[in-house]
């Protein structure tokens, strides 16, 4: 992909979290998906999950498929994204930050997740400085979306010292030039209210589980953007079991399907 076309869609990102309105982000995992979610109204900008890519390839997600094998899958989704910028999920780098990014970006991804996975402060945050120090040698101003696990590996932790835990690494992460930090996890108003208040309005990403939080009410306490990680693609594995299902009891196609490819 033409450098300058990355450059401006890593600056069409960048706005896109910094803008007051929250930014939406469904997460797509193959070309069809993004075809569909691109083309939907409403669409700013496009996210993988590396759940859902690994899954759709055969393997368990955390780091299992093949780096080539993602980049190539990202670098699909980017190619038939359009006009639209495109973050992907690329776990914790596989065991190579910098040379990830840099690759994302070589077949045109502008921003990333990059999750700690609960590993050594010190560890994490050069993770987030060579992700960092790769797009500043690619000249692109890259959306580093640098993600704790602090609350998906929480236990049985008392939730202040969790939600410390996360202010402590988010603000180190910021330090070391991240743009967001992304915080997954079912987490509450109050919850998600101090995040933003420590870490700073539109500095906050989220991802939408059963029983998250409003849109609106994310909106209002400053959150920049919310993703779906691999629930959309559980939307659509259900969609396709209950069809199996209706099927097998000698129903059919449901009426409000559409053709969308």
């Amino acid at each position: 992909m033409n450098t300058s076309t990355v450059a401006a869609k890593a600056t069409q990102l960048q706005d896109l979290h910094t803008a007051p309105e929250l930014l939406l982000v469904v997460n797509v995992w193959d070309a069809i998906t993004a075809q569909v979610v691109a083309g939907t109204p409403g669409t700013a900008a496009l996210a993988t999950a590396s759940h859902g890519i690994a899954a759709a390839h055969g393997y368990e997600d955390g780091e299992n498929i093949p780096r080539d094998e993602m980049i190539s899958a990202v670098g699909l989704i980017a190619r038939v994204a359009g006009d639209l910028p495109v973050t992907a999920d690329l776990e914790a780098g596989y065991g190579d930050p910098g040379g990830t990014v840099a690759r994302a970006i070589d077949v045109g991804i502008v921003g990333c997740n990059l999750e700690d996975q609960m590993k050594p402060l010190d560890q994490s945050v050069q993770a987030v400085e060579a992700a960092v120090a790769a797009a500043r040698r690619a000249g692109v101003d890259f959306v580093l979306n640098a993600r704790t696990d602090a609350f998906l590996k929480a236990g049985d932790r008392d939730p202040e010292e969790v939600l410390a835990d996360a202010i402590e690494r988010g603000r180190a992460y910021l330090d070391a030039g991240a743009s967001n930090v992304f915080v997954p996890g079912k987490l509450d108003e109050t919850q998600v209210g101090r995040l933003v208040e420590a870490l700073g309005e539109r500095k906050v990403n989220l991802i939408g589980v059963p029983g998250s939080i409003p849109l609106s009410t994310a909106q209002e306490l400053g959150v920049s953007r919310v993703s779906y990680g691999p629930w959309s693609q559980n939307v659509a594995l259900t969609a396709l079991a209950k069809l199996a299902e209706d099927v097998y009891d000698g129903g059919g196609l449901p009426a409000d399907t559409r053709k969308l490819n």
